[in-house]
């Protein structure tokens, strides 16, 4: 495995872990007597944690000229896995509304799909534009309601907690909206590459 591909899969380790210590206390109330008070850092260390992976795996790609079809795939499933753990943890919670997730699934499962009919044409189509712009909007989705969840575990400013999950909800359906746009800009791509076949 090379230092990228590495990094990548940092990820898909804490994706499960972000999961477990998000719903710990919920699973094992009796355990966890005191609350949940003491996630709210875990999550946010096992949050950026991810991120620094995330952006560091391909310039360590790059620079030491690692960079690999299986890298291209590898990274964007990563980015997948955790993002859509998040999502589904903060689904679960009652956070974000979950008409938007299933939109975000449905496009994540479609490019999924695209990837693999351009591989039998042997290409490997990693990340476009489109995609990185609509990575960065997950994350700030990620992160708003994330700050959301961890007022309430801190019981901190109650009463502007309905605000922060409004803020948190209108990045998430901002970053719904890039998800469509940029599967059509991934179906493009698909289509030009038919067409050259």
């Amino acid at each position: 495995m090379t230092l990228a591909t590495k990094l990548s899969f940092v990820r898909v380790i804490l994706a499960p872990v972000f999961f477990i210590v998000y719903f710990l206390p919920r699973f094992f109330p009796v355990w966890f007597a005191g609350g949940a008070a003491w996630t709210a850092p875990a999550l946010w260390l096992i949050f950026i944690v991810s991120e620094i992976t995330d952006m560091f795996d391909g310039m360590a790609a790059r620079k030491l000229n690692e960079v690999s079809d299986f890298g291209k795939l590898f990274d964007p499933f990563a980015d997948t896995l955790m993002q859509i753990t998040c999502f589904l943890c903060f689904v679960l919670d009652g956070i974000f509304p979950a008409i938007l997730f299933l939109l975000v699934l449905y496009r994540e499962f479609s490019i999924l799909f695209i990837r693999n009919l351009m591989l039998q044409k042997g290409v490997a189509m990693g990340a476009r534009l489109g995609g990185k712009i609509k990575t960065v909007t997950y994350i700030l989705a990620d992160a708003a309601a994330l700050l959301t969840a961890s007022l309430r575990r801190l019981a901190l400013f109650e009463s502007l907690h309905a605000y922060f999950k409004t803020g948190a909800i209108i990045l998430f359906l901002i970053s719904v909206i890039f998800s469509v746009v940029s599967f059509f800009d991934y179906l493009s791509v698909y289509r030009r590459a038919g067409a050259l076949k």
